[in-house]
């Protein structure tokens, strides 16, 4: 499966992610933290930059705060998944403030685009079709509730 065809972000689509996928996650996100966050950060949106340009506006302070706020969140989100119920409120949150920052709905699908991208760069021989598929689960569950959340 190519990556920038796996990422379809559908309102309304009741979405789970299966045990197996939230341990692939979160194992590959282990390797992955070991990674300094800046450099994963400049990747990701390095990456987004070049495939949206236009994105690069939304982003008013230095960059390097907002490598760790994307290396934090997703974190807490994999660290999470087994309840991830319990977080789906500060999800919600997160939207409303990405909405007020002046993202679009459109936008999901190119920000899923470039992380998926990131990690394969990052995990390199540990990337795989089960892996993608889980991350890609991830990040529509994730994007899914964002996307109902803001109300476009």
């Amino acid at each position: 499966m190519n990556i920038t065809d796996s990422i379809h972000c559908s309102r309304r689509t009741e979405i789970r992610m299966t045990a197996q996928q939230i341990a692939q996650v979160q194992r590959t996100w282990k390797l992955f933290r070991d990674i300094n966050p800046q450099v994963i950060g400049d990747v990701f949106y390095s990456k987004l930059f070049t495939e949206v340009p236009s994105v690069k506006r939304l982003f008013r302070n230095p960059m390097v705060s907002q490598y760790k706020k994307l290396t934090d969140m997703l974190s807490m989100i994999v660290s999470r998944l087994q309840e991830i119920d319990a977080i789906t409120n500060d999800i919600r949150e997160m939207a409303k403030r990405h909405v007020h920052y002046g993202v679009k709905q459109e936008h999901y699908v190119a920000v899923g685009e470039a992380l998926l991208w990131t990690l394969q760069q990052g995990l390199g021989a540990d990337w795989n079709a089960e892996v993608q598929e889980a991350w890609t689960t991830c990040y529509k569950l994730l994007a899914d509730t964002m996307i109902e959340a803001s109300g476009y």
